[in-house]
């Protein structure tokens, strides 16, 4: 990455629907050649251009979890077993006391009180050494995440293989259920 493709990254974290005639004013570049350096920067995967949503507008209650795991394949497995979950925005590998952090949203409170205990929460899997659930309040700086999409049609079987019919939080409606169930009630 040289100057040119920083400035054109800058406009686009600034205002990510800014023309490429806007950005070529910036650069001073045509529109031509920002559109070849932008393509160049998305097929490389240095940038890619998405919508990301203000917890706060929307009304979602994100949550970090640290989790401390036994081994390398726990971690592994844990990873694999969350990929699809609509509700895991990210997870991170770390090289402190805890070796794995998840950044999870939820519809409401009760259904964020419920992916912190239940059987489909990430702290409830194999493995686990020891976890800490932390609810986010306020965000500053940049309240915009990236939370999916990655929800495919809709199906029976959740990602982490538990099923929200058999769960008492879904049951006494405390939990809105997986979002790739028929069963959702919830607005992800």
């Amino acid at each position: 990455m040289d100057d040119i493709d920083k400035k054109i990254i800058e406009q686009l974290r600034i205002d990510g629907r800014t023309t490429l005639q806007e950005i070529s004013k910036k650069t001073g570049y045509t529109s031509m050649g920002v559109k070849k350096r932008l393509d160049k920067l998305i097929e490389s995967g240095v940038i890619k251009i998405t919508a990301l949503l203000n917890t706060s507008q929307v009304e979602l209650y994100p949550a970090l979890v640290f989790l401390e795991m036994e081994t390398a394949e726990d971690l592994k497995n844990t990873v694999e077993k969350f990929n699809n979950c609509p509700r895991m925005v990210k997870l991170f590998t770390s090289l402190g006391g805890y070796n794995l952090i998840a950044l999870v949203v939820a519809e409401n409170q009760d259904t964020l009180g419920c992916i912190s205990v239940e059987k489909c929460s990430i702290r409830s899997q194999k493995g686990i050494r020891r976890s800490e659930f932390y609810p986010i309040g306020e965000v500053y700086y940049n309240p915009y995440i990236d939370t999916g999409p990655r929800i495919p049609s809709k199906t029976e079987e959740t990602p982490c293989g538990v099923d929200c019919r058999n769960c008492s939080s879904y049951k006494e409606e405390k939990c809105v259920a997986c979002p790739l169930t028929s069963l959702y009630r919830g607005k992800i």
